[in-house]
């Protein structure tokens, strides 16, 4: 485990600088220590320049013997050289002091900067956690939007499917209706042959009773030139003749007017049959329309 350095370890780096003719510093102290903290060495060298003084002491010559002048110049040049040793340690001190300053400005200033960017940092990981949050809710909604528009097409196409059924069932139904018209129409104009023919051969009747009551009436009157009686006989057969024969046109006439109606009910049937095909078209579309109208409201969104 790495201890610290104490003040042995730095005045014993300062004494080798000083042996080595370097001034002591705090970094060539702890360059040649390799190790140290700054404001630890700056401590441990301030008590190594104050007993700087004292540990010099006892290396001062002995000048009790010695001539007065000389001894008082020797001590003045111990105080000079004591003073100026003091003035270069304030000096080496004072450096010392500012470059720590000046490190702890630089240190203060970085610190500021990254608290600053700490901060902002910080401001954008919550602005991307609100983002993330805003998205993650975006995305439910948007599924769930997705699920509601997959169910929507699958109840559109069923729907699709459903009116193709049924409008292959209207088709059918429409062929089978214009099979049964056809046959309608081809029965109703057989049934109009018929009854035509029939209304001539009742006319036909008819005028051949006419014309054979007409000849009947002829002969009556020839043979009334012969008596009375037979022609009064005659007349009133002739009459009773004449009755029936009206009696009998009166009767085709009316039945000539039944079959005449017959017909032309036939033929309004017939034109009904004609337009009922385009009738249950129109039928079949606007119930197609109302139930698509109905299916295209739009529907209630379900909350999430």
């Amino acid at each position: 485990m790495a201890r610290g350095i104490t003040e042995s370890d730095v005045h014993t780096a300062a004494d080798e600088l000083v042996a080595k003719g370097e001034r002591p510093t705090v970094e060539r102290i702890r360059a040649h220590l390799g190790t140290g903290s700054p404001n630890t060495v700056t401590r441990w060298l301030e008590t190594w320049w104050n007993r700087l003084g004292t540990r010099l002491q006892p290396a001062r010559p002995d000048l009790e013997d010695a001539p007065a002048v000389l001894a008082q110049l020797a001590g003045q040049w111990w105080e000079a050289a004591l003073s100026h040793a003091r003035e270069a340690a304030h000096r080496e001190l004072a450096e010392a002091e500012q470059s720590l300053a000046a490190r702890r400005d630089a240190l203060e200033a970085k610190s500021r900067f990254v608290a600053d960017e700490l901060t902002q940092m910080r401001s954008e990981r919550d602005v991307a956690l609100t983002g993330e949050r805003i998205a993650a809710t975006q995305a439910t909604e948007l599924q769930h939007l997705v699920d509601q528009l997959r169910m929507q097409i699958s109840e559109l196409a069923e729907q699709r499917d459903t009116a193709l059924r049924r409008a292959d069932r209207s088709e059918a139904a429409r062929q089978q209706l214009d099979v049964r018209l056809q046959e309608t129409l081809e029965t109703a104009k057989s049934e109009r042959e018929d009854w035509t023919e029939y209304v001539r051969s009742v006319e036909n009747r008819a005028l051949s009773d006419v014309d054979r009551a007409r000849q009947e009436v002829k002969e009556l009157q020839v043979q009334l030139s012969k008596t009375s009686e037979q022609h009064r006989a005659l007349e009133k057969q002739l009459r009773q003749d004449i009755q029936a024969a009206q009696s009998a046109a009166t009767t085709a006439s009316q039945s000539a007017d039944i079959l005449r109606g017959r017909c032309d009910a036939l033929e309004g049937q017939l034109s009904s049959l004609r337009d009922l095909p385009t009738q249950l078209e129109a039928a079949l579309k606007r119930s197609d329309g109302a139930r698509l109208a109905n299916n295209a409201k739009p529907k209630r969104r379900r909350s999430s």
